[in-house]
């Protein structure tokens, strides 16, 4: 009995070696596959969930697949702390080992922050983007004809084609004309996987952004 049960702990713990040596290699693989369909010249950091990993890697199928891609810039924006879940991923174990391109997810979703200094870069000349706590704000001076009007307002943030919007609302005082010269779209696009942004929304920082694709090819 006790040879058995000596033999049973030696097998679990070699079941466990041979699980985190299998998971290492597939999530080395699929940071090189999700380096190449996003275009990053460094690996970024891949996490596989669940448990046991082996039952996964036979079945081909891995249900969360986590991703760190760290600062990055698209159309000329940076987004800092860029990460990504790849839902339902099809990686038969034969393709994994023979590098082919026949890896799949049924849902990429992709998240992001753009800071307030970000946002000021693509701001009206004179407007500082700041923050109430809740929601972003802008003040400033802007020219109307030859005179300088100071400004303060409430953003109200907006999806337009698949781009994001600024625009000023909740303006005392000031025509809506004059108000229309403190919106503003950020030139956003161009982000990996072909996502499309689903959502924005205001934190502290300044914009957090979600993006989701679905059926994405994560190529070789």
């Amino acid at each position: 009995m006790r040879k058995l049960i000596i033999s049973l702990i030696v097998l679990i713990l070699v079941l466990v070696a041979l699980d985190r040596v299998a998971v290492a290699g597939v999530q080395r693989d699929l940071a090189n596959r999700i380096a190449a369909s996003a275009d990053l010249s460094g690996t970024p950091t891949v996490t596989i969930e669940g448990v046991p990993f082996l039952t996964q890697a036979l079945s081909g199928h891995y249900p969360e697949v986590r991703f760190d891609l760290g600062t990055l810039t698209y159309g000329g924006v940076p987004v800092r702390d860029l990460r990504g879940v790849a839902y339902d991923v099809t990686a038969p174990l034969g393709d994994i080992l023979r590098n082919r391109p026949d890896v799949r997810a049924g849902r990429v979703t992709v998240s992001g922050t753009l800071t307030k200094q970000t946002l000021d870069r693509f701001a009206p000349d004179g407007i500082k983007i700041g923050s109430d706590g809740r929601r972003l704000t802008a003040s400033g001076e802007v020219m109307v004809g030859a005179n300088k009007l100071k400004i303060d307002a409430t953003m109200r943030v907006e999806v337009t084609d698949g781009r994001i919007r600024l625009r000023a609302e909740k303006v005392e005082g000031v025509p809506d004309a004059v108000a229309q010269l403190m919106t503003f779209d950020l030139p956003f696009d161009g982000l990996p996987f072909d996502v499309r942004l689903t959502r924005v929304r205001s934190v502290p920082l300044g914009l957090e952004f979600t993006a989701t694709a679905t059926d994405v090819p994560i190529r070789g």
